[in-house]
């Protein structure tokens, strides 16, 4: 299934239990910026955000309204001259609503087109990031979240290398931004998001042809399962 301009549509999305959660804001920001970023590129989850976010909003109304103490007042005002945090404009803060309904990408020079919601977390284009190499054509870029210990980043796979075989301490969400991969589970392209934990013994391979960008979002490290790979679990970090 393709959608207007003729791109693939998302067929690997976030779980319900996550797309709940973003739309009750207790998810993470670093989950909160994958969903989002996920839903500028599928028009599915983004209608189910929607509804999600309705329902929710009917509930509120339907609440019965209690009084609130004058101190409560004061502070509340107190709190309207104050300088608004850094946050505000990330997923995990921002109106839940005009980040599921909306979906804006803008094209970078680098020719990929990012997201809105990833592009609040980048200083620099693509090619101008402080790239770390984890091994030969594969690089990681941190992304700036806090609130829990799930991390975000960016992960680069050069055409056709693949990723240590690996299983995982926690979960790991992975959202195909450009280029593919595939592994034991399937292939996942562009807008696809890809869920691994303890159960999951895999190995990632970049599609031939073009690098494979993705944002990631670990909530503990992996753990390497080759021959030689258990022997570096001690030195891993995430």
């Amino acid at each position: 299934m393709s959608d207007r301009k003729g791109m693939a549509m998302p067929t690997h999305h976030v779980s319900e239990d996550l797309l709940l959660a973003y739309a009750a804001g207790t998810c993470s920001e670093a989950e909160a910026l994958l969903v989002a970023t996920h839903l500028t590129l599928c028009p599915t989850c983004r209608e189910r955000a929607m509804e999600y976010e309705s329902l929710g909003g009917a509930l509120l109304d339907e609440m019965p309204v209690e009084t609130v103490g004058d101190d409560l007042l004061e502070s509340v005002f107190a709190r309207l001259d104050d300088p608004a945090p850094r946050e505000a404009d990330r997923p995990d803060s921002r109106s839940r609503r005009e980040s599921a309904s909306v979906a804006p990408r803008a094209e970078r020079p680098d020719g990929i087109l990012l997201p809105r919601p990833l592009q609040t977390y980048l200083d620099a284009d693509l090619d101008g990031l402080p790239w770390a190499s984890l091994k030969r054509g594969i690089d990681q870029y941190p992304l700036a979240v806090s609130g829990g210990p799930a991390r975000a980043k960016l992960l680069r796979l050069r055409s056709g290398v693949a990723v240590p075989a690996h299983t995982h301490a926690g979960t790991e969400l992975t959202l195909v931004l450009a280029g593919g991969f595939s592994d034991d589970r399937g292939h996942f392209v562009r807008g696809d998001v890809a869920f691994a934990d303890e159960d999951v013994d895999h190995r990632p391979v970049a599609d031939e042809g073009e690098d494979c960008l993705c944002l990631t979002v670990l909530d503990a490290p992996l753990r390497l399962t080759g021959t030689f790979g258990r022997l570096l679990n001690p030195f891993l970090r995430f």
